[in-house]
């Protein structure tokens, strides 16, 4: 195995013990990204002096005796839209180009502490607002499965990267879907932690209004469930930036291992491939010694009526004059078709959805004391043909109504591999998406591994 095939938990045993130094594995990482980055575009910035440098740390803190990181020596990517000292945070806009962080956001600053090595800056669409990732400032990111389907988004670099050997760990953020569905379209393991458990800040720009506070969050994508649960810890840890993070315990109380199967939330039109995939990873937990029963889920809908009303209410006072002033023909398209779909809340209508947002998460709480995991879809469809939002946004939106819905709540949820199949764009991965309760991201995680272990092992990929 090369070094940049390895996991992150073969990593850092490797570079804890001595067999490898991290300085090869950040050397190897770099010549893989030199190898496909061009084909994919999934790494937007780098600093490979830099990435160097801190290779170079661990191993003379290695050398010295001292008490290596979790990650020691784990290469790793950031998304463009979050602060990394030296980096600008962009967030796939011209206008913030020059926008050059001085500190490290809370989950940054976490990954170096764990001892990771950033390799590199991963491509965003602008302002992160699409499950495709192009842009006017660094172009177009491709999925190295097939360039014919999108890599996902808004952390479409990141998946792709992580997909075709350019770190073990793409961090991603998700507010509608930009970690899960970046995951199930690149075939990996994305997590969407719940609300307060990775802490948040860019000190690089004002803080963000209450949608925003209540529902984006970051997480990691990865070739295993290991590394995610690695990853996740790491970037669990608190930061007093962040007065939303709760240090609530990684593990919690035993629980029944019952899981709920709905194969069509709401009347949601579910494509034959999604449907196997997920009567498939209902059968793996099965198989695995969970009782799986298939009844219909908490609220979707109302939830994703919401929550894109709080969008619209955050751009329309925060980011219009933006919007005009990047200019970008994507950004600029899918806010046009959200107003289309969605009317502009008034300041009642605001009120309104967050006290009803209560009662969304007592009833999805209720359910999930009794079925701690429900499979569902991550998207009604398999990966969507790229760009395919310039052309239909309306069945793009209907087939994501998973994605949005679930964030008003503050959930976690994640997307688990299960295989491939050939959809409308040709050769696509599949999956399912679990949910779980807040702060038991550890179920889904032993439900994810149960699925992982049953199903085709994720391998890197490299592109055509």
């Amino acid at each position: 195995m090369e070094l940049f095939e390895r996991s992150a938990m073969q990593i850092a045993k490797a570079v804890t013990a001595g067999d490898v130094t991290a300085r090869e594995v950040t050397q190897a990482v770099l010549a893989r990204m030199d190898a496909v980055n061009p084909a994919i575009n999934a790494v937007v910035a780098r600093n490979d002096e830099e990435a160097l440098q801190a290779a170079d740390e661990v191993d003379r803190a290695r050398a010295a005796g001292a008490t290596l990181g979790p990650m020691a020596g784990v290469p790793v990517t950031t998304k463009e839209n979050v602060d990394q000292t030296g980096f600008a945070t962009t967030n796939g806009l011209q206008i913030q180009k020059d926008l050059i962080a001085t500190t490290d956001s809370p989950v940054v600053a976490s990954l170096r502490r764990a001892g990771a090595v950033i390799v590199g800056r991963t491509n965003t669409p602008a302002f992160s607002l699409r499950w495709f990732t192009r842009n006017s400032l660094h172009g177009h990111t491709k999925n190295p499965h097939n360039p014919a389907i999108t890599p996902g988004g808004s952390s479409g670099g990141a998946a792709a990267a992580t997909a075709a050997g350019i770190g073990a760990m793409g961090h991603g953020t998700d507010i509608g879907g930009s970690i899960r569905y970046p995951a199930y379209a690149c075939g990996l393991q994305g997590i969407r932690p719940t609300l307060g458990r990775v802490a948040a800040r860019n000190a690089s720009a004002p803080d963000r209004h209450i949608g925003a506070q209540l529902m984006a969050v970051s997480g990691p994508h990865a070739r295993s469930v290991a590394d995610l649960r690695l990853t996740l810890d790491v970037m669990a840890q608190p930061d007093l930036q962040d007065p939303w993070h709760v240090p609530a315990p990684m593990k919690g109380a035993a629980y029944p291992r019952r899981a709920a199967l709905c194969v069509n939330p709401e009347g949601l039109n579910t494509h034959p491939l999604v449907e196997q995939s997920l009567r498939g990873a209902a059968e793996r937990l099965i198989d695995a010694g969970w009782d799986v029963t298939e009844v219909d889920s908490p609220p979707f809908r109302a939830p994703a009526r919401l929550q894109a009303q709080l969008w619209l209410a955050e751009m329309e006072r925060g980011a219009k004059a933006m919007f005009a002033q990047e200019a970008d023909p994507d950004a600029l398209h899918v806010l046009a078709e959200m107003h289309k779909i969605t009317a502009l809340p008034d300041l009642n209508e605001v009120l309104d959805a967050l006290q009803a947002r209560v009662g969304f998460l007592r009833e999805w709480e209720m359910f999930l004391a009794r079925y701690p995991v429900l499979i569902c879809p991550v998207s009604s469809e398999p990966p969507f043909p790229d760009l395919l939002d310039l052309d239909d946004f309306a069945r793009c939106l209907e087939a994501q109504l998973t994605q949005v819905g679930l964030p008003l709540m503050g959930l976690p949820g994640m997307s688990v591999f299960t295989g491939f199949g050939r959809g409308e764009a040709g050769h696509t991965p599949l999956g399912a998406q679990l949910i779980s309760a807040r702060y038991r991201e550890d179920i889904m995680l032993d439900a994810a591994e149960a699925i992982e272990q049953r199903s085709p092992t994720i391998n890197v990929v490299t592109p055509a």
